[in-house]
């Protein structure tokens, strides 16, 4: 909300125009990435467990749809309105989200580390300089303590250990083909021959499909199961990294391209569903933070590796590695079972039943009056 409004007055201020785009670009990326995992965490304390699937389904189409389809068409008439205007308007919107979240009800604080995890008790003080330095060393120690415990969690789990590295794979292969696709699939020299219009056509079939996943995958995950939808999902992954490079047809391209995105929501909405259900209620924001560093820090390698296929072997062998490497995350499915999944679940819940201790969310049904723990 700050730094866009900042982005439009680079040149009034004297400020480079570069380096205010370097600042800002990592300003947003520090706190898109602070808001990615803080939504995720608090989600199990707004909906039952229950609802966690739906729940995520909904906020994937919400969010999708205001990236890939209202934002690039709002974003070209705001250009149009003068370059302040461009970068006024997102703060804006985001001063009117901090006003829809500020009312929000519930206990949203994130729990501290099991006694005995590695803090130390708090020294007898001393002076009033050393008691400051104490204070400082004591809450450093508490904060270390705090992530080793997070990423003890998950990473010891072993799903959400199997899961991180499917995305992170996942994310690798998709990253290597986005790098260059724009290459491929535009201008008369290239292998597709695509105008920009088209191109972007092209980049919104997978939108689309992202969008219609979001809506169908609570369905989807009841009639067929979570395992079919996650095995499925590696599979539309391979088809839409790999079709290109058999065939230059953007018809076919775009049909692949949907069922990609059709997948890509589908294993992404009962991925988070399950991290949400089975993490700990102390932790997780901590877990978010460690399962998205491996899911999401294979993306600028990705990017590199297209980079460096393309330029030995050329543009088509980079959509074949990239599917030999979907193709392989097919390795995950020895973990990923339904009864590892339900087993999972029902230690979260036995857990969740044992622990009578501050922090434990609160859910009421609106349509009864029970009143429901859920497990985040």
């Amino acid at each position: 909300m700050v730094l866009h409004p900042l982005e439009g007055q680079h040149e009034p201020l004297g400020v480079d125009s570069i380096w205010a785009l370097y600042a800002v670009a990592l300003g947003l990326g520090t706190a898109e990435t602070v808001y990615d995992t803080a939504a995720q965490s608090i989600l199990p304390r707004v909906v039952r467990r229950d609802q966690l699937s739906r729940a995520n389904g909904r906020l994937y189409a919400v969010e999708l749809s205001a990236n890939e389809f209202v934002g690039p068409p709002l974003s070209g008439f705001l250009v149009a309105a003068g370059v302040i205007a461009a970068f006024a308007a997102p703060g804006v919107l985001w001063l009117v989200a901090v006003v829809v979240l500020w009312p929000m009800r519930g206990s949203f604080r994130a729990g501290t580390a099991d006694p005995g995890a590695g803090a130390k008790p708090e020294p007898e003080p001393g002076r009033a300089g050393d008691g400051r330095r104490t204070v400082r060393k004591r809450r450093i120690a508490t904060v270390g303590t705090e992530i080793a415990e997070g990423l003890r969690f998950a990473w010891g789990n072993r799903l959400l250990r199997t899961f991180a590295m499917m995305t992170g794979g996942f994310n690798l292969a998709s990253s290597a083909v986005m790098a260059i696709i724009v290459l491929f699939a535009v201008g008369p020299g290239s292998p597709m021959g695509l105008s920009e219009p088209a191109f972007g056509v092209l980049l919104a079939t997978m939108a689309g499909g992202s969008v219609v996943g979001s809506f169908l995958v609570e369905g989807m995950e009841r009639r067929f199961g979570r395992v079919v939808l996650i095995f499925g999902s590696v599979l539309t992954g391979a088809l839409m990294v790999g079709t290109p490079a058999l065939t230059t047809n953007p018809f076919l391209i775009g049909a692949a391209f949907v069922l990609g995105g059709v997948g890509v929501v589908a294993s992404n909405v009962v991925m988070v569903s399950l991290r949400q259900r089975i993490t700990p209620d102390r932790l997780p924001g901590r877990v978010n933070s460690a399962y998205r560093l491996v899911a999401w820090g294979t993306r600028p390698l990705g990017a590199l590796l297209g980079g460096l296929v393309a330029e030995v072997w050329g543009l088509r062998a980079v959509f074949a590695v990239a599917a030999v490497v979907m193709l392989s995350l097919l390795t995950g499915m020895t973990v990923v079972r339904g009864r590892a999944m339900e087993d999972a679940e029902r230690e979260a819940a036995e857990r969740e039943e044992s622990n009578d201790g501050p922090g434990t969310p609160e859910q009421v049904d609106p349509a009864s009056s029970e009143t429901h723990h859920t497990q985040s």
